[in-house]
């Protein structure tokens, strides 16, 4: 079974992700992301090998990250600490400080027992599949150490905090003076620097989910939690509620009134935003196969061209990189803003949002009616086989639904990567609509590809 998931290495820190194999998943990594051109070239010019290194506060992250940086020193490469950091302020650390790579211990929106180690290449941009496998390829193979004067150093990064909050503060097209934010910062990474950059951006900040302890983070607050934000927005009379999750490359929003703003709505705001400002590259966005039809109809009205991939930040960010895009991400709160950033950053996305309440002197509520959310109901048919999605039945049913709806609803079926899963998700003008074809297909589903 791969060792490398979607998003990095996961799993339950001290059973199936243990020191042991994050020193050696270090140690294959420096072999890996210390060959090449690049890496010939640096040694001619007698640099050394770098790599920052962060992490989220749960409690495991100490000594997982403490074996990372063990691995990759023992390996001759110089690793800067940058401590409890965002996920996204780790990518932006390494190309600014112009290390070779970095790793991140975190597990993003998973409960405190799990975590995860994400790898990113030198730019601060994400590990394509076939560098993970080599990667893996190298884990048991044995490896040539240094000694002496050759060994790597580890060393405090003291100011990467300040770094990223001038690269945030820098971004913003206007401050946020008279605005009152409530921030959950998921008791995670952005529990520090979320709060200073609103601070600092101007805003008045009320917080909750900002007391990480080790074991707190994601439960019950966060951007998987929005009903906490809801109800402090509303308690204190704030403007607008900002989400983060654990590791604060996602971000969701919440109205003053107490509304749930999702990545679809987020990303339309601000896709007119540069485009307005003539910086939306090619008229372009990216989103993934599951965003509302909503988003669809809302760009298509404005001019704007949807460009879809399959579910995943990672899918995104091919389309991006391959074509020069600005702007993309996904409905969870993934979004992606290529001026600024190299992966999803949710501190980024939250202050951009505000920002732009401020720019055009609106309502987050006003902003985001520029997009009608469709209703959007999933199934999930289980004990399918789900290499038989494109079964000539269950493709007859989706067409006939398809046609039925026609341009005010959409049909998607997903067929699982991981088990024997297909999901129906259908969207409709009204809910009763989308839950009655969803589960009609469900069934065609479920009697055709019957294991």
């Amino acid at each position: 079974m791969p060792l490398f998931g979607t998003d990095g290495v996961r799993g339950l820190a001290n059973g199936t992700l243990t020191a042991d194999l994050a020193l050696s998943l270090a140690q294959a990594t420096a072999v890996v992301l210390g060959q090449g051109r690049s890496a010939e070239a640096r040694r001619a010019a007698g640099r050394r090998t770098t790599a920052v290194v962060g992490r989220d506060p749960r409690i495991s992250g100490e000594f997982l990250s403490a074996a990372v940086a063990a691995g990759l020193a023992s390996s001759g490469v110089d690793v800067y600490d940058a401590g409890v950091m965002p996920t996204p302020a780790l990518a932006f650390l390494i190309a600014d400080r112009g290390a070779d790579f970095g790793v991140m211990v975190s597990a993003s929106h998973n409960p405190a027992p799990d975590n995860g180690i994400k790898i990113f290449a030198r730019g601060g941009v994400k590990l394509p599949d076939e560098v993970e496998q080599r990667i893996e390829q190298y884990l048991e193979r044995d490896k040539l150490l240094p000694t002496g004067g050759d060994v790597g150093r580890i060393r405090r990064f003291s100011d990467a905090e300040d770094r990223y909050l001038l690269h945030l503060l820098g971004s913003l097209p206007a401050r946020l003076d008279g605005i009152h934010v409530v921030l959950d910062c998921a008791n995670g990474a952005a529990a520090g620097v979320s709060p200073e950059a609103f601070r600092d951006a101007g805003a008045t900040v009320t917080l909750i989910g900002a007391e990480p302890d080790g074991m707190n983070i994601n439960d019950g607050v966060g951007s998987t939690h929005l009903d906490k934000l809801s109800a402090a927005v509303l308690e204190h009379g704030a403007d607008v509620g900002i989400a983060h999750d654990g590791d604060a490359d996602r971000c969701l929003a919440v109205t003053a009134d107490g509304t749930p703003i999702d990545g679809d709505q987020i990303m339309a705001i601000l896709a007119v935003s540069l485009q307005e400002r003539g910086l939306l590259a090619d008229d372009t966005l990216v989103a993934t196969v599951m965003s509302n039809l909503g988003l669809h109809v809302a760009m298509r009205e404005r001019g704007i061209v949807l460009k879809t991939t399959g579910v995943g930040d990672r899918y995104v960010l091919e389309e991006m990189n391959a074509h020069g895009y600005s702007l993309g991400g996904e409905q969870s709160g993934h979004v992606i803003m290529s001026a600024h950033a190299t992966t999803g950053d949710g501190v980024l996305t939250g202050l951009q949002i505000v920002s732009e309440m401020a720019r055009q002197g609106k309502s987050l509520a006003e902003l985001a009616s520029i997009m009608t959310v469709y209703p959007q109901v999933l199934v999930n048919v289980r004990g399918v086989d789900r290499t038989r999605v494109g079964d000539e039945v269950v493709q007859d049913a989706v067409r006939t639904v398809e046609t039925v709806l026609g341009d005010t609803g959409r049909v998607l079926l997903r067929a699982s990567g991981t088990e024997q899963l297909v999901r129906v998700m259908v969207e409709a003008a009204d809910e009763e609509t989308a839950r009655r074809h969803a589960e009609a297909l469900a069934a065609v589903v479920e009697e055709r590809l019957a294991l």
